[in-house]
């Protein structure tokens, strides 16, 4: 008996059904869904600074942790709840765990000496990071095409 592979066209079902099978992404549920521990993030360059935005809803200030040593600045934030309410018949627990970490490498142009300024309001966590008073000016060089 030989094997013989078939491109979907010839089941009778539906076409669709195959290509559920066949999707890369066949468990698409947010618990395996690696890519959403990692809040989006925003980062705009300016003449003075750089600024990163992270929407991290659902966190207090308390809960960040933001470092920067050498070229790498880190950014991380936990949060944890736990309810517990008992009755006489049964007693229920409930837990949420909620934490990420984000790992910057930082350009040469960014002032180490400086303090990171960081702001968090509305969900959202506003860093603004420090260029050198070198890198401010613009040295723009015009090049000629002959």
């Amino acid at each position: 008996m030989s094997l013989v592979k078939l491109d979907g066209k010839r089941f009778p079902w539906n076409e669709s059904l195959i290509d559920f099978f066949n999707r890369d992404t066949f468990i698409d549920d947010d618990f395996f869904n690696l890519e959403k521990t990692h809040p989006s993030m925003n980062v705009k360059e300016h003449k003075d600074d750089f600024e990163i935005e992270f929407a991290a809803p659902g966190f207090e200030k308390k809960d960040f942790e933001i470092t920067m040593k050498d070229d790498v600045l880190e950014v991380s934030a936990q949060k944890s709840k736990e309810e517990t309410e008992e009755d006489e018949n049964f007693t229920r627990r409930e837990f949420n765990y909620n934490a990420f970490t984000r790992t910057l490498q930082l350009p040469t142009s960014v002032d180490r000496s400086k303090d990171v300024k960081a702001v968090y309001e509305n969900g959202i966590l506003k860093l603004k990071v420090l260029k050198m008073e070198e890198a401010k000016e613009d040295h723009k060089k015009v090049i000629e095409v002959v």
